[in-house]
């Protein structure tokens, strides 16, 4: 029986040499694949009082939405600077890069919803924690947060956890 890890694929020196991408859309492309996906994403919080699941740009818009419309609550979308209308919040956070720069609109949230973060990827938990200081911002209580794939040595679980929060995530893959 195939997993979750089994539909992604791995591409070689992508966006740079010795980077191994992991390929997301591959599991999005198959329909058993994206529902378990969706599946074991939600099955740790079913049950839960969730308010909003919110998505990291971009790919946790598309797993944050199917995951929403499964628990029944609405989708906030945390987007990169500058992509959202309206007033917004922004976190910015450090890549290992550069900086960059999440926003949320400002009424997205109401000071003590449920949130649940989702996202595709957990790496060194920059991203993430951004979100979740956006979330906490605008006064909503982070119940945790769901990832499809996790790279444990680059530390961001401890990230997370570090901040209060369950972290689940469906594989892990080794490495950068």
């Amino acid at each position: 029986m195939k997993t979750v890890k089994d539909y992604i694929r791995s591409i070689v020196d992508f966006p740079h040499e010795g980077i191994v991408f992991r390929d997301v859309t591959t599991l999005f492309a198959d329909a058993r694949g994206f529902r378990m996906a969706v599946d074991q994403l939600l099955h740790p919080w079913a049950g839960m009082d969730i308010d909003k699941v919110a998505g990291l740009e971009a790919r946790g818009f598309i797993l944050g939405g199917a995951v929403a419309h499964q628990l029944g609550t609405g989708f906030v979308p945390i987007r990169k600077k500058g992509k959202l209308p309206g007033a917004v919040i922004s976190e910015s956070y450090v890549l290992e890069y550069g900086e960059a720069v999440l926003e949320v609109h400002d009424d997205a949230l109401l000071r003590g919803e449920r949130v649940l973060i989702v996202d595709d990827l957990l790496a060194t938990g920059g991203t993430a924690e951004a979100g979740i200081r956006l979330c906490r911002r605008l006064g909503a209580e982070v119940i945790g947060c769901g990832f499809v794939i996790e790279l444990p040595a680059l530390g961001g679980r401890e990230r997370i956890e570090a901040l209060g929060l369950p972290v689940q995530a469906l594989c892990a893959f080794e490495g950068a």
